[in-house]
């Protein structure tokens, strides 16, 4: 659920001056059924038109809750203009305000039972893995339980837990399931040491500018009991970590 109309919504139940309210740009079609932007032109328009569009384009551009009628809006934006009566009570704004939240707070339920059901992974399988996995050769564990092996070293600078860091990474279950992938996006992430998981916190640490590892993570130092999304709980996560940069 978008935040933007639940806190306009409530400055304008708090009597507040005129918030910003901004149109969704994820429903493009609705967008431009309602807007005068296909017969604007910059060239022919006079003063009052050209400043009275970039107002409504800053407006609409700085945020876009997908829940706002452009239709009911527009509508206002007209009456509130032309200083027409206010045509709600204030209760009636509460009510519907309280309607509308509860509405999405039960449209979100499915989606989090969908998560909180996820069977979680079987610990002694992850036990067995790592393990095994441990008593290879290449593989490093250290004492926490991290293991990882040195798949090219690097140069550069090494990390501290207080820096920021740019990487490329690929991370899949034992499964061979890829759940998260910046390589394949195209676009490496920047992240603060101490704001991840305590696996990447510890792990990345032990690299340099150019090197790449890859991480064996016991849940215990990924996302635990609880997992995340895609990660099923319990589990033993697998990264594969390009260190591009550090910050």
């Amino acid at each position: 659920m978008s935040k933007a109309l639940p806190i306009v919504v409530a400055a304008v139940i708090g009597g507040a001056a005129m918030v910003p309210v901004y149109m969704a740009s994820k429903d493009p079609a609705k967008f431009q059924a309602s807007s005068h932007s296909a017969t604007f032109n910059s060239e022919s328009a006079s003063a009052v038109e050209k400043i009275s569009y970039v107002l409504g384009y800053e407006v609409t551009s700085q945020m876009t809750p997908p829940e706002l009628d452009v239709n009911a809006f527009s509508a206002g934006a007209k009456a509130g203009h032309g200083k027409e009566t206010f045509p709600m009570t204030e209760d009636e704004v509460k009510a519907a305000y309280e309607e509308f939240i509860a509405s999405q707070q039960n449209a979100a339920i499915p989606a989090e039972q969908a998560v909180n059901q996820m069977p979680a992974q079987d610990a002694s399988a992850d036990v067995a893995f790592l393990k095994d996995n441990g008593s290879k050769p290449n593989v490093k564990t250290t004492a926490s339980g991290l293991q990882y092996t040195v798949d090219k070293e690097g140069t550069g600078k090494q990390p501290k837990a207080t820096d920021t860091v740019r990487v490329h990474y690929e991370g899949k279950l034992l499964n061979g399931q890829i759940f998260d992938s910046s390589i394949a996006r195209g676009e490496p992430v920047e992240f603060g040491l101490n704001q991840v998981i305590p696996g990447w916190t510890e792990g990345l640490q032990l690299m340099k500018e150019g090197a790449e590892y890859t991480f064996y993570i016991p849940s215990e130092l990924g996302y635990g009991a609880q997992g995340k999304g895609p990660i099923p709980p319990n589990s033993t996560l697998i990264f594969k970590v390009q260190l591009i940069k550090v910050m």
